[in-house]
């Protein structure tokens, strides 16, 4: 396969890191699957690489507090959350994609079970999808890999 080309727009220096962040776990999904003899499509990876957290689209609204800096009221913006589908995180994403595309098998449960033992569920059931899913594991590790060492890189540059 060939490399896509980067669209005009993610050539702007604000989508730079986003672009960066999301090769970086494609690629590193596909090299757990190589270390252990997964097989899956060029296409399957990309899919639960770059769109398991598509729960997380509408999710976050940004505010305005007033904070007291150096004696002075200032309004600095931060993060508030608007869940307007409670249903999970993992199974919300599948839901929202199933409405645009038919996941595999091995696609719907890598992006619901890819925050592996860090979600609430049953550690037990969490355990059993890791084994019965391989692609689920590929995911699952390369995104706790991303968001506690690789993000954390790319946000030192």
């Amino acid at each position: 396969a060939g490399t896509v080309g980067i669209p005009e727009i993610l050539k702007k220096k604000e989508y730079i890191s986003t672009y960066d962040i999301a090769l970086k776990h494609i690629s590193k999904v596909a090299d757990i699957c190589k270390k252990y003899g997964f097989e899956f499509s060029e296409e399957s990876l990309a899919i639960v690489a770059l769109l398991h957290d598509i729960c997380k689209t509408n999710f976050y609204k940004t505010e305005i507090q007033n904070v007291k800096k150096d004696g002075v009221w200032v309004p600095v913006p931060y993060y508030t959350i608007e869940d307007n589908l409670p249903y999970g995180h993992g199974e919300k994403s599948v839901y929202i994609l199933s409405g645009f595309m038919k996941l595999t098998r091995d696609e719907a449960f890598a992006i619901r079970y890819h925050m592996g033992f860090s979600g609430p569920e049953d550690a037990n059931q969490v355990g059993r999808a890791l084994e019965m899913f391989p692609l689920a594991f590929a995911l699952s590790t390369a995104d706790m890999e991303a968001t506690y060492y690789i993000e954390k890189e790319i946000d030192k540059k």
